[in-house]
């Protein structure tokens, strides 16, 4: 799957494949998607209770050091509650998602580097 970007004239805010799935570049990194709902009918058919079921939005990144072999993800999830009709596509999902797992990246990444910090590398 080729990488693309956000664009929000899309549906979902990126241009998916038939499986919900993408490979975009923003914010300065690679990030998979996924667009998918829980439910074994789809999300366009009500499940037992008669509402529809929720659609998901989750947006991961993975970068991994080369030279320390440290691998940093971040994650963003957004949720699209439908209730009692379908979710309809929402153009700011994926960029919300996308947003979100650039956050949570940048978050983890700057606690990996206060804590290398407090060990520093041993002299030989």
């Amino acid at each position: 799957m080729t990488a693309t970007s956000l664009d929000p004239a899309q549906p979902w805010g990126a241009e998916i494949s038939y499986d919900g799935r993408a490979v975009l570049v923003a914010e300065g990194h690679t990030v998979a998607i996924r667009v998918y709902d829980g439910s074994p009918e789809g999300s366009q058919a009500p499940g037992p209770t008669g509402r529809y079921p929720t659609v998901y939005v989750s947006a991961v990144v993975v970068e991994r050091d080369a030279a320390t072999g440290v691998e940093i993800r971040g994650q963003g999830d957004v949720e699209i509650l439908p209730g009692n009709s379908p979710a309809v596509p929402d153009p700011t999902a994926i960029p919300r998602a996308v947003a979100a797992a650039a956050a949570d990246f940048n978050r983890r990444a700057a606690a990996y580097t206060a804590l290398a910090a407090k060990w520093p590398p041993p002299t030989p």
